[in-house]
C-alpha cells in the first residue's frame, strides 16, 4: 500500500492527482479524518498527512483532501491572517495556478480573477510569462508560484510581472529556494532531465534559488524582504498545519 501511494504521489503529476481527488474527496476524507493535522485550505482535520517529494520524501507534507503541500498551506494562512484578500475587491492575476487555489479563487465574489499559463488547458488566458498579453498596471495582486525556476530569463519574467502589477499592488512569488545558498545556483548548459533533477531537484528546473533571489526581485523594481512566515506559529501549530519552519514566503510590493 505504501509503495503504491509513493508511486502515485511521485509519478502521477499533481494536477491529475487533484482532478482525481475532487471526485474521490468524500471517500478520502472518511479514510483520513482525525484530529492530528489540520488543512486550513479546506478547514478539515486529518489523522495524517501523506509523504511527498522527489527522491527523499518529506513526512506529513501532502494534505489528502486538497493535495496541498507545505508552501500552499503557508500561503493560505498568510492570505487569511495578514491580508484582506478574502474580503476586499481585487483584480488578481494568477500565473500557472494550482488547481485547488484556482477552484476556490474563481468562486470568490470579491475577486476579478484571471488565470494564465502557456500550456495549461484550464486557465482563462494562454500566455507566455516573458510576454504577458495585459496592459501596464492591470492587477492589484499577482500570484506566481514555482514558475520562475523553469525559466532561463527569469529577469525578463520578473519585469513582466512588475509591469502588469499596479502601483500599490503586491504579490507572492514562491520558488524552490535554499536559504543556505547566498548565491543562486544555475547552469543552463545542463539539459538532460536526469542531470537537471540531480543538480536542481527536478527534471525541468534550471536553478536553485539562493537568498540573492530577493536582489533579483529588487532589480526588477519590487520591494521585498525574506519572510519566514511559518515562524509566526508555535511548534505545535507548525506540526498541526504541516508547515516547514524555515520556508520563506516571498511577498513583493510595487510602490
Amino acid at each position: 500500500m505504501k509503495k503504491a501511494a509513493k508511486f502515485l504521489l511521485n509519478k502521477v503529476p499533481r494536477p491529475i492527482l487533484i482532478k482525481m481527488s475532487i471526485w474521490a474527496r468524500p471517500l478520502i476524507y472518511q479514510f483520513f479524518k482525525g484530529d492530528e493535522f489540520f488543512d486550513p485550505i479546506d478547514g478539515r482535520s486529518y489523522r495524517k498527512f501523506l509523504p511527498y517529494g522527489y527522491g527523499k520524501q518529506r513526512e506529513n507534507a501532502l494534505s489528502p483532501g486538497t493535495l496541498s503541500l507545505e508552501r500552499h498551506r503557508q500561503m493560505w494562512l498568510y492570505l487569511q491572517n495578514e491580508t484582506d484578500f478574502f474580503i476586499k475587491n481585487y483584480k488578481v492575476l494568477h500565473i500557472a495556478p494550482e488547481q485547488e487555489f484556482l477552484r476556490k479563487f474563481k468562486k470568490m465574489q470579491n475577486l476579478e480573477y484571471t488565470s494564465a499559463d502557456l500550456f495549461s488547458p484550464i486557465v482563462d488566458v494562454k500566455a507566455d510569462i516573458l510576454d504577458l498579453p495585459f496592459e501596464n498596471e492591470s492587477f492589484d495582486i499577482v500570484i506566481c508560484n514555482h514558475v520562475l525556476e523553469h525559466i532561463e530569463d527569469d529577469a525578463k519574467a520578473m519585469s513582466e510581472l512588475y509591469r502588469v502589477m499596479k502601483h500599490g499592488g503586491w504579490g507572492i512569488f514562491q520558488v524552490p529556494m535554499r536559504s543556505s545558498l547566498e548565491k543562486t545556483y544555475e547552469d543552463f548548459t545542463i539539459k538532460d532531465p536526469k542531470e537537471r533533477q540531480k543538480h536542481f531537484g527536478q527534471y525541468d528546473h534550471v536553478r536553485w534559488y539562493g537568498l540573492d533571489y530577493f536582489d533579483r526581485l529588487r532589480k526588477a523594481g519590487f520591494e521585498t524582504e525574506p519572510n519566514f512566515y511559518s515562524q509566526q506559529f508555535s511548534e505545535e501549530e507548525i506540526r498541526k498545519f504541516g508547515l516547514m519552519k524555515n520556508e520563506i514566503l516571498p511577498v513583493v510590493l510595487k510602490k
